[in-house]
Protein backbone atom coordinates (compact mmCIF):
# COMPACT_ATOMS: atom_id res chain seq x y z
CA UNK A 1 0.00 0.00 0.00
CA UNK A 2 3.38 2.21 0.68
CA UNK A 3 4.70 1.87 -2.47
CA UNK A 4 0.96 2.30 -3.90
CA UNK A 5 0.66 5.76 -2.31
CA UNK A 6 4.49 6.62 -2.81
CA UNK A 7 3.74 6.06 -6.81
CA UNK A 8 0.25 8.61 -6.47
CA UNK A 9 2.44 10.73 -4.86
CA UNK A 10 4.84 11.10 -7.35
CA UNK A 11 3.12 10.46 -10.83
CA UNK A 12 -0.47 11.53 -10.03
CA UNK A 13 -0.61 14.67 -12.04
CA UNK A 14 2.12 13.37 -15.01
CA UNK A 15 -0.70 10.48 -15.23
CA UNK A 16 -3.18 12.35 -15.63
CA UNK A 17 -1.73 15.19 -17.87
CA UNK A 18 -0.80 12.43 -20.39
CA UNK A 19 -4.32 10.98 -20.39
CA UNK A 20 -5.89 14.33 -20.77
CA UNK A 21 -3.38 15.93 -23.34
CA UNK A 22 -3.32 12.74 -26.08
CA UNK A 23 -7.32 12.74 -25.39
CA UNK A 24 -6.97 16.16 -26.66
CA UNK A 25 -4.79 15.38 -29.20
CA UNK A 26 -6.59 12.80 -30.84
CA UNK A 27 -10.08 14.57 -30.59
CA UNK A 28 -8.45 17.62 -32.53
CA UNK A 29 -6.88 15.12 -34.97
CA UNK A 30 -10.04 13.50 -35.48
CA UNK A 31 -12.01 16.63 -36.23
CA UNK A 32 -9.26 18.07 -38.47
CA UNK A 33 -9.23 14.93 -40.48
CA UNK A 34 -13.08 15.02 -40.26
CA UNK A 35 -13.75 18.27 -41.78
CA UNK A 36 -11.13 18.60 -44.30
CA UNK A 37 -10.97 15.01 -45.48
CA UNK A 38 -14.05 13.31 -45.18
CA UNK A 39 -15.52 17.28 -45.37
CA UNK A 40 -17.63 16.25 -42.72
CA UNK A 41 -17.74 17.81 -39.22
CA UNK A 42 -17.76 15.60 -36.11
CA UNK A 43 -20.17 17.60 -33.59
CA UNK A 44 -18.31 15.71 -30.13
CA UNK A 45 -14.97 16.07 -31.05
CA UNK A 46 -14.26 20.24 -30.63
CA UNK A 47 -16.50 19.86 -26.84
CA UNK A 48 -14.57 16.81 -25.88
CA UNK A 49 -11.33 18.94 -26.53
CA UNK A 50 -12.20 22.16 -24.55
CA UNK A 51 -13.42 19.86 -21.46
CA UNK A 52 -9.84 17.73 -21.96
CA UNK A 53 -8.39 21.35 -22.08
CA UNK A 54 -9.74 22.94 -19.00
CA UNK A 55 -9.38 19.77 -16.98
CA UNK A 56 -5.37 20.08 -18.03
CA UNK A 57 -5.22 23.35 -16.75
CA UNK A 58 -6.23 22.84 -13.50
CA UNK A 59 -4.12 19.33 -13.35
CA UNK A 60 -1.31 21.32 -14.25
CA UNK A 61 -1.37 23.77 -11.55
CA UNK A 62 -0.26 21.25 -9.24
CA UNK A 63 1.96 19.51 -11.28
CA UNK A 64 3.77 23.02 -11.71
CA UNK A 65 3.36 23.91 -7.61
CA UNK A 66 5.41 20.37 -7.36
CA UNK A 67 8.06 21.03 -9.88
CA UNK A 68 8.94 24.23 -8.67
CA UNK A 69 8.02 25.75 -12.07
CA UNK A 70 5.56 28.43 -11.61
CA UNK A 71 6.15 32.39 -12.81
CA UNK A 72 8.10 33.99 -10.04
CA UNK A 73 9.25 38.22 -9.80
CA UNK A 74 12.80 37.10 -9.76
CA UNK A 75 13.93 40.41 -9.83
CA UNK A 76 13.51 40.76 -5.88
CA UNK A 77 13.84 37.39 -4.84
CA UNK A 78 17.24 37.54 -6.58
CA UNK A 79 18.81 40.38 -4.87
CA UNK A 80 17.28 39.36 -1.60
CA UNK A 81 19.40 37.63 1.20
CA UNK A 82 18.80 33.74 1.32
CA UNK A 83 17.13 33.92 5.11
CA UNK A 84 14.52 36.71 3.63
CA UNK A 85 14.35 34.03 0.34
CA UNK A 86 12.83 31.95 3.07
CA UNK A 87 10.23 33.59 4.48
CA UNK A 88 8.93 35.03 0.99
CA UNK A 89 8.86 31.43 -0.10
CA UNK A 90 6.86 30.57 3.36
CA UNK A 91 4.84 33.24 2.29
CA UNK A 92 4.01 32.51 -0.79
CA UNK A 93 3.19 29.05 -0.84
CA UNK A 94 0.78 29.74 2.51
CA UNK A 95 -0.78 32.17 -0.06
CA UNK A 96 -1.24 29.86 -2.82
CA UNK A 97 -2.43 27.24 -0.32
CA UNK A 98 -5.65 29.95 1.34
CA UNK A 99 -6.26 30.57 -2.62
CA UNK A 100 -6.42 26.75 -3.62
CA UNK A 101 -8.50 26.52 -0.14
CA UNK A 102 -10.81 29.48 -1.27
CA UNK A 103 -11.43 28.30 -4.86
CA UNK A 104 -11.73 24.37 -3.45
CA UNK A 105 -14.77 26.09 -1.36
CA UNK A 106 -16.51 27.82 -4.21
CA UNK A 107 -15.83 25.46 -6.80
CA UNK A 108 -17.67 22.92 -4.69
CA UNK A 109 -20.27 24.76 -4.08
CA UNK A 110 -20.83 25.56 -8.04
CA UNK A 111 -20.32 22.09 -8.87
CA UNK A 112 -23.12 21.57 -6.21
CA UNK A 113 -25.59 24.09 -8.07
CA UNK A 114 -24.72 22.44 -11.25
CA UNK A 115 -25.65 18.49 -10.20
CA UNK A 116 -29.04 20.40 -8.86
CA UNK A 117 -30.06 21.97 -12.03
CA UNK A 118 -28.94 18.83 -13.95
CA UNK A 119 -27.17 20.80 -17.05
CA UNK A 120 -25.63 18.91 -20.11
CA UNK A 121 -23.43 19.89 -22.83
CA UNK A 122 -24.97 20.22 -26.28
CA UNK A 123 -22.93 17.62 -28.48
CA UNK A 124 -21.98 15.08 -26.30
CA UNK A 125 -24.88 15.40 -23.64
CA UNK A 126 -22.45 14.54 -20.42
CA UNK A 127 -23.43 16.13 -16.90
CA UNK A 128 -21.86 19.10 -16.98
CA UNK A 129 -20.91 18.29 -13.29
CA UNK A 130 -17.73 16.44 -14.46
CA UNK A 131 -16.90 19.57 -16.53
CA UNK A 132 -17.12 22.22 -13.18
CA UNK A 133 -15.57 19.30 -11.37
CA UNK A 134 -11.91 19.94 -12.61
CA UNK A 135 -11.95 23.35 -10.42
CA UNK A 136 -12.26 21.72 -6.93
CA UNK A 137 -10.34 18.90 -7.95
CA UNK A 138 -7.76 20.50 -9.15
CA UNK A 139 -7.43 23.03 -6.32
CA UNK A 140 -7.88 20.10 -3.64
CA UNK A 141 -4.10 19.20 -5.80
CA UNK A 142 -2.85 22.26 -5.48
CA UNK A 143 -3.76 22.25 -1.97
CA UNK A 144 -1.96 19.33 -1.24
CA UNK A 145 0.90 20.30 -3.23
CA UNK A 146 1.22 23.76 -1.32
CA UNK A 147 1.18 22.10 1.91
CA UNK A 148 3.58 19.32 1.18
CA UNK A 149 5.48 22.66 0.02
CA UNK A 150 5.37 24.25 3.31
CA UNK A 151 5.76 20.97 5.48
CA UNK A 152 9.29 20.48 3.52
CA UNK A 153 10.01 24.22 4.00
CA UNK A 154 9.32 24.15 8.04
CA UNK A 155 11.15 21.10 8.11
CA UNK A 156 14.10 22.24 6.23
CA UNK A 157 14.18 25.64 7.56
CA UNK A 158 17.70 25.93 8.36
CA UNK A 159 19.32 24.43 5.79
CA UNK A 160 21.13 26.56 3.16
CA UNK A 161 19.56 27.05 -0.43
CA UNK A 162 22.00 25.22 -2.56
CA UNK A 163 21.40 21.72 0.15
CA UNK A 164 17.18 22.62 -0.55
CA UNK A 165 17.57 22.73 -4.03
CA UNK A 166 19.50 18.96 -4.14
CA UNK A 167 16.83 17.83 -1.86
CA UNK A 168 13.98 18.91 -3.53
Amino acid sequence: MKRFTMWVDKHLEEGLLFILFVTAVISIALQVFSRFILDSSLSWSEELARYTFIWLIYIAVPYGIKKHRHITLDIIYDIVPPKIKKYMDFISTVIVACFAILMLYYGSIVVSMISQFGQQSSAMEINMVYVYAAVPVGMFLTAVRSIQNITFLIRNWNMRKEEEDLTS
